[in-house]
C-alpha cells in the first residue's frame, strides 16, 4: 500500500491480512511482521490499535466469531420458507470461506483463544459454535413443521452440516467451485435424511 494513503478501517485491513497469511502459510507463521507485511503497512500500525500481538489475535477471533454468529442469526425464523437445503446453504455461506478457514485453524492452533473469545462474547460463541447452535434450532423447527422427517436427528444432521463447511473451507476454500460443493452437500444431506427415515 502506498505511503500516505489512509486506511479507512485499519483493524479490518489487518484482520484480512492475517487471514491471507494463515491460508498461505498456516497459523504457525502468523507474526506481527507477517501480518503487516501482507497488509503493506508499517508494523507500528498494528501496535497503534492493539496492546500486543496476543491482543490482536483475540481481537481477530472475537471479530470473526461475532461475524459468524451474526450470519447465523435469524436462521430459525426462516423455518417454513424457501427450502431447507437452501436456507442452510445461504447461512453457512454467509461467512467467507477464507474466514472460516482462518479462524478455525487459528483457534485449533491456539486453544486459549476460544476461552478468551467467549469471555468477551459469552459461552458458546467461539468460531463455529454459534453456527452449530443455530442449525440445531433451525432443523428442530423444520422437523416440527414436518419439512424434515419426525425421526430426523437434528444434532447429528447439524454435525454433518458444520462438518461439510469446515472440510470444504480447510481443503479448498479459495476454489471458486467450493460454494457449489457446499450447496450440493446440503441438498444431499437433507434428501438423505428423508430417505433414511422414510
Amino acid at each position: 500500500m502506498p505511503r500516505g494513503v489512509p486506511i479507512v478501517e485499519p483493524r479490518q485491513h489487518l484482520f484480512a491480512a492475517a487471514e491471507r497469511v494463515i491460508a498461505a502459510s498456516g497459523p504457525g507463521e502468523l507474526t506481527s511482521r507477517a501480518v503487516t507485511r501482507e497488509a503493506g503497512v508499517a508494523t507500528g500500525l498494528l501496535f497503534a490499535h492493539f496492546a500486543n500481538f496476543d491482543d490482536f489475535l483475540v481481537g481477530y477471533a472475537v471479530d470473526r466469531s461475532f461475524q459468524i454468529a451474526g450470519a447465523a442469526t435469524g436462521l430459525t425464523g426462516r423455518a417454513g420458507t424457501s427450502t431447507v437445503a437452501g436456507n442452510l446453504s445461504e447461512t453457512v455461506l454467509a461467512t467467507p470461506l477464507l474466514t472460516v478457514l482462518a479462524v478455525t485453524r487459528l483457534i485449533a492452533c491456539r486453544p486459549t483463544l476460544a476461552a478468551r473469545t467467549e469471555a468477551v462474547l459469552g459461552a458458546g460463541t467461539a468460531a463455529l459454535r454459534p453456527l452449530h447452535r443455530a442449525v440445531v434450532e433451525y432443523l428442530a423447527a423444520e422437523r416440527r413443521l414436518g419439512r424434515i422427517p419426525a425421526g430426523a436427528d437434528a444434532e447429528a444432521l447439524t454435525l454433518a452440516v458444520v462438518g461439510v463447511l469446515h472440510h470444504v473451507a480447510l481443503t479448498d476454500g479459495t476454489d471458486p467451485a467450493a460454494e457449489s460443493r457446499i450447496r450440493r452437500a446440503m441438498t444431499a444431506l437433507i434428501d438423505g435424511s428423508r430417505a433414511v427415515t422414510s
